[in-house]
């Protein structure tokens, strides 16, 4: 939590709370309903531009573990992990593309 703090203090792209935040969107998109996945990707949520985009959550997720030393991005990766094997496909939205 501490790097994850001064992650937050020291980049630009970052503002205190982002990290959780983008964590808890994550980890309630992927506990919906499943469906839900599927209908985001094919149709997308009119309601993320007040709420957040939970898969721009998560990719800035990606951009904090590049930016973590290794000991913490492990720690954050194996949280990760239990939401990320909750997602029913790592990629969704591009198997609805090519079907």
């Amino acid at each position: 939590m501490a790097e994850v703090a001064r992650l937050e203090r020291t980049r630009s792209y970052l503002a205190p709370g982002d990290v959780i935040l983008a964590l808890d969107r994550w980890k309630r998109y992927v506990r919906g309903p499943r469906r839900r996945l599927w209908d985001d990707c094919e149709w997308g949520n009119v309601h993320w531009y007040c709420c957040g985009n939970p898969l721009e959550g998560r990719a800035l997720l990606d951009r904090v573990l590049l930016a973590m030393t290794p000991r913490s991005a492990r720690e954050l990766r194996a949280v990760l992990a239990q939401y990320d094997a909750l997602w029913i496909t790592p990629y969704p939205c591009l198997l609805a593309e090519r079907g």
